[in-house]
C-alpha cells in the first residue's frame, strides 16, 4: 500500500518493508515523517512479523529538510515519529547505506536493530549549525556507545564509518552484497531467532562507568577552545541528563536545551552560513544554459608553497598537473615540497601511502612553457609583481591553445591589466587561493571586465571539483577579502599607536572568537612580507604613516616575527609560546611621538568595534560598488578565508545581529572622533539602517 509520494509500504513474505524515496538525499521532510509513521501504525495490525526501513537512491535519510528550516514545525514532529517507532510491538530494523545523519541517524538509533553496508557512514552533525541532536540523539547515543564516545561523536559532528559504528554498538551488524536482499534476510533471521525488541530507552548508564571529572573537564576544554559556543556546553548538559535522569526526563531536558540553542545568536549565525555557502556558488545573471569548459589537465606557473598547494588540490581530484619552474633546481624543489606536504597528510592518517603515490604520479614538473600547449587551465602563482605576471601571461598567450582558461592567483593585482598582456582577455580570470592552498577551503574567483561567462562558470565549477568554496568577486584592489583586510589591519595599527598594547588587541579579538589576534597572525606570517609589499606601493595606497610605521620599525630592527624569535612578541625558541616584550612598547611610544600622537587608554569595546566595524563598513562599500554579489558572500569569504568566528556568522551577519542603526551610530562617532576617510559611513549601510532593514534583506 502506498502511504505518500515519498514513502511506500509493502509486505515481502513475512517482512513489512518501508521504502523512503525523497531524492536527492531522502531528507526528513514532513511527507517522509508522515509516511513512515502511517506505515509503522499500519504494520502493527497486518501479517508482518518485523518491519524493515530502507531508503531508495544513494543514501539513507541524510538529515532534516533544509526547506523547512526556520519555519513552524509540521505534524508529525520527528519526536512524535520516533515515539511511534520505539513503542512498536513488532521489531523495526533500519538498513543503512550512504549516510545516516542528524535526524536520519536519530531515527535509526530509535529502531530496535540497525544494519548497514560497509561503505555507510553515520553521524550527528547538528553542532556545526550551533545545535544539538533534539530528538533523542544525545540520550540514545550515550546509552549505546557510552558517554565518552557519544560526547566525542556529537561534539565534533563528523560522521564515522560503519565499522567504527559497529565497535561503538551504534549498529548491530554489517551486511555484504545487495542491501535490500541482505537486510530482508537479516530481518527474517531475527524473526526466526525470536530476537527480542531492544528499546534503547530501557538501557541505564552506570554512573561509575564515567571517569571522575570527565564532564567537568569537557566543559573546561570546550570553553577554552570554543569560547561562547552554547551548543557544546549544552551537549555536555545532555550527557549529564543521560547519566542522572530517567530516559523520558532526559528527552525533555535535551529538547529544552535544543530550543535554547535554536534561539541563540550563534545558531542563527551558523545556519546563516550554511545557506550562505550554498548561495555563494551561484552567479547572478549568469545564463544557466551556458556550458562550462571541461577541465581535464592543469598547468601551474610557480612551484613554491602556494603553487605546490594548488597542484595538490587538482591531484587529489584526479586531475593531472604540470608545474612550471624557472630551472631544474626549482622543479626539484617544487616536487619535494609537494611530496613533503603529502607525507604530512599521511602521517595525520588522512591519506594512505597508496593514495599519496597516486596523487604524486599526477604531478610533473618542467621548465618548458611549451608543455602547456594542450592543458585546459593554467594558474599563475608567482610572487606579487605586476610586470612579471604580465610577462608570464604574454608567454601563455603564445603557447596555450585557444580556449585554455588563463587564471592568476594574485591577491590584489588588477585582473584587467594582467589580461591586457594577452590577445584573449575573455579567457583570463582570477582564482585566488588562500594559504596553505591544500588546506584552506575558500577560493575567490575574480571576474575581469572582459571575462567570458563560460570562463566564470568553469572556475566556479572547478572549485567544487577540488572541494573549495567559491565566491565570485568583481575586480578591485584586494578584491573582497584583502580589500577589507586593509581596513582591519589599518585600524589594528591605529589602535596600537594610539594607546592599545599588542596583548590587549589580540586578547580582545581572541575573546571575540578569532583563533588568533591580528598581531599574532602578523608574527606568524612574518612582518617582512607586509614590509616588502608596502615598499612597492604608492604613498596613496600605503595609507597614513600611523597605519604601518610601528610594523616597519620592528622589521628594521630585525624583528620579523616567529621566524626571528621576535616581532610584536618574544617567542620561546622551543615551544614558540609568545611573551610580551617591553621593547615593543618603547617602539610604539617613539613612533607616536614622531607623529605627534598622545597615547591614551582605549577600551576593549572600542578596540573590538574599531576592528570589526571597519570590516562591516568596507563590506557595505563593496556591496554598493557591485564587487560582492551579496552580503552573505562577504561572510563566506571572511569565515572560510580569514578565520572570522563561525558562530558570529561573518562580519555582515554580525552587523545584522548588533543592529544596523547601532552600527551606523558608532561608525559616525568614530568619523567625528578621527575624521579619517575609512570611517565615512557607507551609503548603503546608512540607507538600510534608515529603512530599518538589514544586510540579509539586500540581494
Amino acid at each position: 500500500m502506498e502511504n505518500s509520494l515519498a514513502v511506500d509500504y509493502q509486505l515481502q513474505e513475512n517482512i513489512g518493508v518501508i521504502r523512503v524515496n525523497n531524492p536527492p538525499v531522502n531528507a526528513m521532510s514532513q511527507a517522509v515523517r508522515m509516511g513512515i509513521k502511517q506505515a509503522v501504525v499500519e504494520a502493527q495490525s497486518d501479517n508482518c512479523q518485523a518491519i524493515l526501513l530502507l531508503c531508495e537512491g544513494r543514501t539513507f535519510i541524510a538529515g532534516a529538510d533544509i526547506k523547512e528550516f526556520g519555519k513552524p514545525a509540521l505534524d508529525p514532529s520527528l519526536s512524535d515519529l520516533l515515539a511511534t517507532i520505539e513503542q512498536s510491538r513488532k521489531l523495526i530494523i533500519a538498513a543503512i547505506h550512504g549516510t545516516a545523519l542528524g535526524g536520519g541517524f536519530e531515527l535509526a538509533l530509535t529502531c530496535h536493530y540497525r544494519c548497514a553496508i560497509s561503505s555507510a557512514k553515520v553521524g550527528l552533525p547538528e553542532v556545526k549549525l550551533g545545535l544539538l541532536p533534539g530528538a533523542g540523539g544525545t540520550q540514545r547515543a550515550s546509552r549505546l556507545a557510552g558517554v565518552e564516545a557519544a560526547l566525542d561523536l556529537i561534539s565534533n559532528g563528523n560522521p564515522i564509518s560503519a565499522s567504527k559504528a559497529l565497535t561503538l554498538n551504534l549498529i548491530d551488524t554489517i551486511l555484504e552484497g545487495d542491501l535490500a536482499e541482505a537486510s530482508i534476510a537479516y530481518a527474517q533471521k531475527l524473526v526466526a531467532d525470536f530476537a527480542p525488541i531492544k528499546r534503547v530507552s530501557d538501557i541505564n548508564i552506570e554512573k561509575d562507568s564515567i571517569p571522575t571529572g570527565f564532564l567537568d573537564d569537557a566543559r573546561a576544554r570546550f570553553e577554552k577552545r570554543f569560547r561562547g559556543q552554547l551548543a557544546l556546553q549544552n551537549i555536555v548538559s545532555c550527557m549529564e541528563a543521560a547519566i542522572e535522569l530517567p530516559f523520558d526526563e532526559g528527552l525533555r531536558k535535551e529538547r529544552q536545551l535544543f530550543v535554547e540553542c535554536m534561539q541563540s545568536d550563534a545558531s542563527a549565525a551558523m545556519r546563516h552560513l550554511f545557506f550562505a555557502e550554498r548561495s555563494a556558488a551561484k552567479v547572478k545573471a549568469l545564463d544557466r544554459s551556458i556550458c562550462a569548459r571541461e577541465i581535464h589537465t592543469v598547468g601551474i606557473i610557480g612551484g613554491g608553497t602556494m603553487g605546490g598547494g594548488i597542484a595538490m588540490n587538482f591531484a587529489n581530484a584526479g586531475i593531472p598537473v604540470i608545474l612550471i619552474e624557472v630551472d631544474d633546481c626549482g622543479v626539484n624543489r617544487a616536487l619535494k615540497i609537494v611530496e613533503r606536504n603529502y607525507g604530512i597528510t599521511v602521517s595525520k592518517g588522512k591519506l594512505s601511502e597508496e593514495q599519496k603515490d597516486h596523487c604524486l604520479s599526477l604531478i610533473s614538473g618542467t621548465t618548458k612553457y611549451e608543455e602547456l600547449g594542450d592543458v585546459d587551465l593554467v594558474i599563475e602563482a608567482v610572487y606579487e609583481n605586476l610586470d612579471l605576471k604580465k610577462k608570464i601571461f604574454g608567454r601563455l598567450d603564445e603557447v596555450c591553445r585557444p580556449g585554455t582558461i588563463l587564471a592568476t592567483n594574485t591577491s590584489y593585482q588588477d585582473i584587467d591589466l594582467i589580461a591586457s598582456a594577452t590577445g584573449r582577455p575573455e579567457d583570463v580570470i582570477g582564482m585566488h587561493f588562500f594559504s596553505p592552498a591544500n588546506v584552506m577551503k575558500l577560493l575567490e574567483v575574480v571576474r575581469g571586465s572582459k571575462t567570458a561567462d563560460d570562463v566564470i562558470s568553469s572556475a566556479m565549477g572547478v572549485a567544487k571539483i577540488i572541494k573549495k568554496i567559491p565566491v565570485l568577486s568583481g575586480n578591485c584592489y584586494g578584491f573582497i577579502g584583502n580589500r577589507m583586510l586593509r581596513s582591519y589591519v589599518s585600524e589594528t595599527q591605529s589602535c596600537l599607536i594610539e594607546g592599545a598594547a599588542p596583548e590587549q588587541i589580540d586578547g580582545v579579538m581572541e575573546n571575540f572568537g578569532m583563533a588568533m589576534g591580528p598581531l599574532a597572525v602578523g608574527d606568524l606570517a612574518g612582518l617582512d612580507i607586509g614590509y616588502t609589499a608596502r615598499k612597492a606601493l604608492s604613498q596613496e595606497k600605503k595609507g597614513a604613516p600611523k597605519t604601518y610605521c610601528i610594523a616597519d620599525a620592528l622589521v628594521e630592527m630585525g624583528r620579523l616575527g616567529q621566524k626571528s624569535g621576535s616581532g610584536y612578541y618574544l617567542y620561546d625558541p622551543e615551544t614558540r609560546g609568545r611573551m610580551n616584550d617591553p621593547e615593543v612598547l618603547t617602539v610604539m611610544q617613539q613612533q607616536a611621538e614622531k607623529l605627534g600622537i598622545i597615547r591614551k587608554p582605549i577600551s576593549d569595546e572600542d578596540v573590538l568595534n574599531r576592528l570589526v566595524f571597519s570590516l562591516i563598513n568596507e563590506g557595505a562599500k563593496l556591496l554598493e560598488e557591485g564587487i560582492a554579489q551579496r552580503s552573505s558572500d562577504i561572510d563566506v569569504v571572511y569565515v572560510f578565508g580569514y578565520g572570522f568566528p563561525k558562530f558570529r556568522g561573518g562580519p555582515m551577519q554580525y552587523a545584522d545581529t548588533v543592529g544596523l542603526k547601532k552600527v551606523c551610530h558608532i561608525i559616525d562617532e568614530f568619523y567625528n572622533q578621527y575624521e579619517t576617510p575609512n570611517w565615512e559611513c557607507a551609503r548603503l549601510l546608512k540607507s538600510l539602517a534608515t529603512k530599518e532593514l538589514n544586510f540579509s534583506a539586500y540581494t
